[in-house]
């Protein structure tokens, strides 16, 4: 069951930015953002309305937390990749700057959460790294003729979701993911809609591309993609979730490449090797050190 919602999760969320790039040939990033987020939200807080079982026992300071999570991990986060998309960086690269966060989030989990980081675990977060640098130096030497300071803006976006992870990694309160999800994507319609509104970006423009980079946002990466993120964080840690964030560079690489065109040579293969290796090297340490029988 792990690996069948690893695969899934690291899918979901790498077709993002493929959705991000489909979006901004056609519309502004806040337009793409607003439409991405408000038909789901609509949809969820009508579900919710009508599953009052879900919230019992959770108070407005438990969901007003769970809506900074959510400005911290949709909102921040996705504003500036799409942003740095728009900006002229390719899919793969700004996943590849993404990828620094499983070291971020490793190295802080420690004195943060108070969770045992083992030295497998940190063996391979190191795999995981020198499998990104790999990537990004193929990609950075392809050239995009973005500005040098448009590959500073994802790292915005990892501070972000950096800073989320370890914000629902505190709560004492556990929040069933429907919960979270409605919360967070409610969160970021309102977000949006007011950055859109006061944009003069809020109307979709008219051509079939943009509806159909919304359904692909809204299908993969917002439903799927943030909904496992969250519920693999519960189920398995900080540090098991964030070492199959190594895998969104390489995956992302292997379908610009397959969408977009984006070169894909020896270099990226070989960081796609190191980032596989690193899950292998993170999860066979977690199962050497769980008890027979017992459940991860």
């Amino acid at each position: 069951m792990n690996l069948l919602l690893s695969t899934a999760f690291v899918l979901c969320w790498s077709s993002g930015f493929i959705g991000a790039k489909l979006g901004a040939d056609s519309a502004s990033a806040v337009t793409v953002l607003m439409w991405r987020f408000l038909p789901p939200a609509v949809v969820l807080v009508a579900v919710a309305a009508f599953r009052r079982a879900w919230w019992r026992g959770l108070g407005a300071r438990d969901v007003a937390r769970q809506a900074v999570i959510g400005a911290l991990s949709q909102s921040g986060y996705l504003l500036t990749v799409y942003h740095a998309i728009q900006l002229g960086v390719s899919s793969g690269t700004t996943a590849l700057i993404d990828g620094v966060q499983p070291l971020v989030a490793g190295a802080l989990a420690g004195p943060l959460l108070h969770q045992y980081v083992s030295r497998r675990q940190w063996l391979g977060l190191c795999l995981g790294a020198s499998g990104v640098a790999l990537v990004t130096l193929a990609d950075a030497a392809a050239g995009t003729g973005a500005a040098w300071w448009a590959y500073l803006v994802p790292f915005l976006g990892m501070l972000s979701l950096v800073a989320a992870t370890f914000l629902e990694g505190r709560s004492r309160v556990r929040v069933a993911p429907a919960v979270s999800l409605t919360v967070h994507c409610a969160t970021s319609a309102v977000v949006f809609t007011a950055l859109a509104v006061g944009t003069g970006a809020a109307e979709p423009p008219a051509g079939p591309s943009f509806w159909v980079a919304i359904t692909w946002l809204v299908v993969l990466p917002t439903f799927g993609g943030y909904g496992l993120y969250w519920l693999i964080l519960r189920r398995s840690g900080v540090t098991e979730v964030n070492t199959l964030m190594f895998l969104m560079a390489p995956v992302t690489a292997v379908w610009g490449a397959l969408v977009f065109g984006e070169p894909f040579g020896p270099q990226t293969a070989l960081g796609l090797a190191a980032g596989l290796a690193a899950v292998v090297v993170v999860r066979r340490g977690d199962a050497r050190r769980a008890p027979r029988g017992a459940p991860r």
